[in-house]
Protein backbone atom coordinates (compact mmCIF):
# COMPACT_ATOMS: atom_id res chain seq x y z
CA UNK A 1 0.00 0.00 0.00
CA UNK A 2 3.26 2.38 0.28
CA UNK A 3 6.25 3.02 1.32
CA UNK A 4 9.11 5.42 2.90
CA UNK A 5 12.02 7.06 1.08
CA UNK A 6 15.05 7.14 2.34
CA UNK A 7 18.14 8.96 1.54
CA UNK A 8 20.15 5.58 0.96
CA UNK A 9 17.82 5.33 -2.28
CA UNK A 10 19.15 9.19 -3.53
CA UNK A 11 22.77 7.48 -3.15
CA UNK A 12 21.62 4.83 -5.50
CA UNK A 13 19.86 6.55 -8.17
CA UNK A 14 22.99 8.69 -8.43
CA UNK A 15 24.78 5.73 -8.82
CA UNK A 16 26.87 6.02 -5.76
CA UNK A 17 26.16 2.46 -4.74
CA UNK A 18 29.22 0.39 -6.59
CA UNK A 19 26.97 -3.06 -5.98
CA UNK A 20 24.20 -1.92 -7.38
CA UNK A 21 23.71 -2.24 -11.55
CA UNK A 22 20.98 -0.74 -13.62
CA UNK A 23 18.22 -0.78 -14.55
CA UNK A 24 16.75 -1.65 -11.25
CA UNK A 25 13.84 -0.38 -9.07
CA UNK A 26 14.59 1.00 -6.39
CA UNK A 27 13.09 0.93 -2.57
CA UNK A 28 14.26 -0.77 0.72
CA UNK A 29 10.62 -0.82 2.41
CA UNK A 30 7.38 -1.18 2.11
CA UNK A 31 3.74 -2.01 3.90
CA UNK A 32 1.15 -3.81 2.35
CA UNK A 33 -0.72 -7.04 1.85
CA UNK A 34 -0.62 -10.42 0.00
CA UNK A 35 -1.81 -10.26 -3.37
CA UNK A 36 -0.03 -13.92 -4.11
CA UNK A 37 1.81 -16.42 -2.58
CA UNK A 38 4.16 -19.63 -2.55
CA UNK A 39 3.85 -20.26 1.32
CA UNK A 40 -0.01 -19.89 2.68
CA UNK A 41 0.44 -20.89 6.13
CA UNK A 42 2.20 -18.22 7.02
CA UNK A 43 1.95 -15.54 4.70
CA UNK A 44 -1.92 -16.03 3.69
CA UNK A 45 -3.71 -13.86 0.70
CA UNK A 46 -4.50 -10.78 2.29
CA UNK A 47 -2.22 -10.66 5.85
CA UNK A 48 -0.39 -7.67 6.65
CA UNK A 49 3.18 -7.18 6.19
CA UNK A 50 6.48 -5.40 6.28
CA UNK A 51 9.99 -5.35 4.50
CA UNK A 52 12.74 -4.05 4.75
CA UNK A 53 16.24 -3.56 3.42
CA UNK A 54 17.76 -8.01 2.57
CA UNK A 55 18.81 -5.67 -0.72
CA UNK A 56 15.35 -4.93 -1.93
CA UNK A 57 15.80 -2.27 -4.62
CA UNK A 58 19.69 -3.16 -4.58
CA UNK A 59 20.25 -6.79 -5.96
CA UNK A 60 16.93 -7.26 -7.05
CA UNK A 61 13.86 -4.89 -7.26
CA UNK A 62 12.56 -3.14 -4.80
CA UNK A 63 9.29 -1.57 -3.32
CA UNK A 64 8.74 1.51 -6.26
CA UNK A 65 5.96 -0.39 -7.75
CA UNK A 66 2.02 -0.89 -7.46
CA UNK A 67 3.43 -4.57 -6.67
CA UNK A 68 6.43 -5.86 -5.06
CA UNK A 69 7.66 -9.39 -5.66
CA UNK A 70 10.00 -10.30 -2.53
CA UNK A 71 11.90 -13.05 -0.93
CA UNK A 72 9.32 -14.99 1.26
CA UNK A 73 12.23 -14.86 4.24
CA UNK A 74 12.06 -11.08 4.13
CA UNK A 75 8.19 -10.68 4.64
CA UNK A 76 7.40 -10.16 7.72
CA UNK A 77 3.39 -10.83 8.72
CA UNK A 78 2.59 -7.83 11.60
CA UNK A 79 -0.98 -7.23 13.50
CA UNK A 80 -1.76 -3.58 14.05
CA UNK A 81 -4.82 -1.58 13.89
CA UNK A 82 -2.71 1.59 12.29
CA UNK A 83 -3.78 3.34 9.29
CA UNK A 84 -1.57 2.67 5.86
CA UNK A 85 -0.44 6.74 6.20
CA UNK A 86 0.97 6.08 9.75
CA UNK A 87 1.77 2.18 9.13
CA UNK A 88 4.16 3.19 6.02
CA UNK A 89 6.06 5.86 7.74
CA UNK A 90 7.18 3.42 10.51
CA UNK A 91 9.09 0.55 8.82
CA UNK A 92 13.07 1.80 7.70
CA UNK A 93 12.92 4.45 10.45
CA UNK A 94 11.01 3.61 13.60
CA UNK A 95 12.80 0.05 13.54
CA UNK A 96 16.22 1.66 12.76
CA UNK A 97 15.19 4.21 15.74
CA UNK A 98 14.03 1.30 18.02
CA UNK A 99 17.02 -0.68 17.54
CA UNK A 100 19.30 2.26 18.13
CA UNK A 101 17.24 3.12 21.15
CA UNK A 102 17.88 -0.15 22.79
CA UNK A 103 21.46 -0.46 22.20
CA UNK A 104 21.81 2.65 23.69
CA UNK A 105 20.57 1.88 27.45
CA UNK A 106 18.93 4.60 28.46
CA UNK A 107 17.69 5.61 31.53
CA UNK A 108 15.34 8.13 32.90
CA UNK A 109 16.95 11.85 33.76
CA UNK A 110 20.14 11.09 30.89
CA UNK A 111 20.84 13.79 28.88
CA UNK A 112 20.19 12.52 25.34
CA UNK A 113 21.60 14.62 21.69
CA UNK A 114 20.56 13.05 18.30
CA UNK A 115 23.42 14.00 16.08
CA UNK A 116 21.29 14.63 12.77
CA UNK A 117 18.00 15.55 14.60
CA UNK A 118 16.18 16.77 11.53
CA UNK A 119 15.97 13.77 9.95
CA UNK A 120 13.14 10.89 9.73
CA UNK A 121 15.03 8.38 11.94
CA UNK A 122 16.60 11.54 14.24
CA UNK A 123 12.78 12.61 15.36
CA UNK A 124 11.61 9.31 15.47
CA UNK A 125 14.38 8.55 17.47
CA UNK A 126 13.21 11.72 20.25
CA UNK A 127 9.46 10.28 20.07
CA UNK A 128 10.20 6.81 21.41
CA UNK A 129 12.56 8.13 23.86
CA UNK A 130 10.05 10.81 25.24
CA UNK A 131 7.59 7.75 25.60
CA UNK A 132 9.83 5.29 26.95
CA UNK A 133 12.11 7.23 29.15
CA UNK A 134 10.31 10.00 30.97
CA UNK A 135 12.28 12.61 32.42
CA UNK A 136 15.00 12.67 29.68
CA UNK A 137 16.35 15.56 28.18
CA UNK A 138 16.82 15.92 24.35
CA UNK A 139 18.77 17.70 22.64
CA UNK A 140 18.80 17.69 18.20
CA UNK A 141 21.49 18.96 15.74
CA UNK A 142 21.30 20.51 12.71
CA UNK A 143 23.54 22.72 10.03
CA UNK A 144 20.79 25.08 9.91
CA UNK A 145 19.37 28.20 11.92
CA UNK A 146 15.90 28.12 10.11
CA UNK A 147 15.59 24.15 11.19
CA UNK A 148 15.84 24.99 14.96
CA UNK A 149 12.22 26.53 15.75
CA UNK A 150 11.39 23.19 13.72
CA UNK A 151 13.52 21.05 16.12
CA UNK A 152 11.59 22.77 19.14
CA UNK A 153 7.90 22.28 17.76
CA UNK A 154 9.06 18.36 17.14
CA UNK A 155 9.36 17.73 20.63
CA UNK A 156 13.07 18.62 21.12
CA UNK A 157 14.42 19.88 24.68
CA UNK A 158 17.46 21.69 23.02
CA UNK A 159 19.18 22.40 19.77
CA UNK A 160 22.83 22.69 18.82
CA UNK A 161 24.45 23.96 15.67
CA UNK A 162 26.20 21.84 13.78
CA UNK A 163 29.18 23.16 11.84
CA UNK A 164 31.27 21.53 9.37
CA UNK A 165 31.55 18.60 11.89
CA UNK A 166 31.74 20.12 14.98
CA UNK A 167 28.91 21.20 17.90
CA UNK A 168 28.82 24.03 18.89
CA UNK A 169 28.39 23.82 22.59
CA UNK A 170 30.86 23.08 25.31
CA UNK A 171 28.34 20.53 26.85
CA UNK A 172 28.23 16.74 26.92
CA UNK A 173 25.79 14.02 26.99
CA UNK A 174 24.91 10.79 28.74
CA UNK A 175 23.89 9.23 25.18
CA UNK A 176 24.58 9.82 21.47
CA UNK A 177 22.54 9.24 19.11
CA UNK A 178 24.95 9.64 15.63
CA UNK A 179 23.38 9.45 12.66
CA UNK A 180 26.06 12.05 10.55
CA UNK A 181 28.18 8.46 11.06
CA UNK A 182 32.24 8.37 10.71
CA UNK A 183 32.64 11.98 9.44
CA UNK A 184 31.47 13.28 12.87
CA UNK A 185 32.24 10.05 15.61
CA UNK A 186 35.25 11.82 16.95
CA UNK A 187 33.56 14.88 17.64
CA UNK A 188 30.67 13.22 19.63
CA UNK A 189 32.91 11.32 21.69
CA UNK A 190 33.89 15.24 23.02
CA UNK A 191 30.85 16.02 23.71
CA UNK A 192 30.29 12.25 25.58
CA UNK A 193 30.25 12.20 29.21
CA UNK A 194 32.55 9.60 30.83
CA UNK A 195 30.93 6.19 30.83
CA UNK A 196 28.59 7.40 28.16
CA UNK A 197 27.48 5.80 24.93
CA UNK A 198 27.54 6.54 21.15
CA UNK A 199 25.46 4.84 18.86
CA UNK A 200 26.35 4.83 15.32
CA UNK A 201 23.34 4.42 12.99
CA UNK A 202 23.38 6.56 10.09
CA UNK A 203 25.96 8.08 6.97
CA UNK A 204 24.18 11.44 6.75
CA UNK A 205 27.81 12.72 6.53
CA UNK A 206 28.45 10.72 3.14
CA UNK A 207 31.79 9.17 4.33
CA UNK A 208 30.93 5.23 5.70
CA UNK A 209 34.68 4.28 7.30
CA UNK A 210 36.40 5.75 10.20
CA UNK A 211 39.82 6.81 9.35
CA UNK A 212 42.21 7.93 12.01
CA UNK A 213 40.26 6.51 14.60
CA UNK A 214 42.52 5.45 18.15
CA UNK A 215 39.72 3.78 20.28
CA UNK A 216 42.22 4.44 23.10
CA UNK A 217 42.16 8.11 22.69
CA UNK A 218 38.81 8.75 21.01
CA UNK A 219 36.25 7.13 22.94
CA UNK A 220 35.22 9.00 25.80
CA UNK A 221 36.86 7.72 28.82
CA UNK A 222 35.26 4.36 29.96
CA UNK A 223 32.93 5.24 27.08
CA UNK A 224 31.50 2.94 24.80
CA UNK A 225 30.98 3.01 21.08
CA UNK A 226 27.75 0.63 19.44
CA UNK A 227 25.69 0.54 16.53
CA UNK A 228 22.69 -0.70 15.01
CA UNK A 229 21.88 -1.64 11.31
CA UNK A 230 18.43 -1.94 9.94
CA UNK A 231 19.33 -5.23 8.15
CA UNK A 232 19.00 -6.99 11.54
CA UNK A 233 15.55 -7.56 11.15
CA UNK A 234 13.23 -9.61 13.46
CA UNK A 235 9.29 -10.09 13.61
CA UNK A 236 9.75 -9.55 17.31
CA UNK A 237 10.86 -6.14 17.06
CA UNK A 238 8.85 -5.32 14.29
CA UNK A 239 5.83 -5.92 16.50
CA UNK A 240 7.42 -4.32 19.11
CA UNK A 241 7.99 -1.37 17.94
CA UNK A 242 3.92 -0.99 16.47
CA UNK A 243 2.89 -2.41 19.72
CA UNK A 244 4.55 0.54 21.74
CA UNK A 245 3.12 2.94 19.03
CA UNK A 246 -0.21 2.27 19.82
CA UNK A 247 0.38 1.23 23.06
CA UNK A 248 2.22 4.65 24.28
CA UNK A 249 -0.52 6.63 21.31
CA UNK A 250 2.88 8.18 20.16
CA UNK A 251 2.41 10.79 16.78
CA UNK A 252 3.34 9.15 14.03
CA UNK A 253 3.13 11.44 10.78
CA UNK A 254 4.42 11.94 7.61
CA UNK A 255 5.81 15.71 6.83
CA UNK A 256 4.59 14.90 3.41
CA UNK A 257 2.83 12.25 1.55
CA UNK A 258 3.44 11.71 -2.28
CA UNK A 259 1.62 9.92 -4.67
CA UNK A 260 3.73 6.75 -6.81
CA UNK A 261 3.81 9.26 -9.92
CA UNK A 262 5.12 11.83 -8.29
CA UNK A 263 8.84 9.91 -7.10
CA UNK A 264 10.81 12.29 -8.81
CA UNK A 265 8.90 15.13 -6.59
CA UNK A 266 9.62 12.98 -3.37
CA UNK A 267 13.21 12.42 -3.72
CA UNK A 268 13.50 16.33 -4.58
CA UNK A 269 12.30 17.35 -1.16
CA UNK A 270 13.98 14.90 0.57
CA UNK A 271 17.24 16.56 -1.00
CA UNK A 272 16.46 19.75 -0.28
CA UNK A 273 17.46 21.95 2.41
CA UNK A 274 13.47 22.50 3.64
CA UNK A 275 13.09 18.31 4.34
CA UNK A 276 12.39 17.67 7.77
CA UNK A 277 11.13 13.54 9.16
CA UNK A 278 9.48 11.57 7.05
CA UNK A 279 8.34 11.25 3.41
CA UNK A 280 6.38 8.47 2.14
CA UNK A 281 4.21 6.98 -0.79
CA UNK A 282 0.86 5.67 -1.11
CA UNK A 283 -0.15 3.65 -3.96
CA UNK A 284 -3.30 5.02 -3.84
CA UNK A 285 -4.26 9.00 -3.85
CA UNK A 286 -6.95 8.62 -1.39
CA UNK A 287 -5.19 6.37 1.47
Amino acid sequence: MGFGINRSEIFTRKGLSPTVKFPRILGIECVGVIEQTTEPKRLPKGQKVISIMGEMGRAFDGSYAEYVLLPNDQIYPVETRLDWKTLATIPETYYTAYGSLLNLHIHSGESILVRGGSSGVGVAFMKLARALFPGVRITGTTRRAPKADRLIAAGYDDVVFDQQGQLKTELKFDKVFELIGPATIKDSFKHTNPGGIVCSTGELGNKWHLEKFDPIMDIAPNGYLTSFYSGNVSRQKLNGVLRLIEEQDIPVKPVKVFRLDQLPSAHRYLESHDSFGKVIVLNQADD
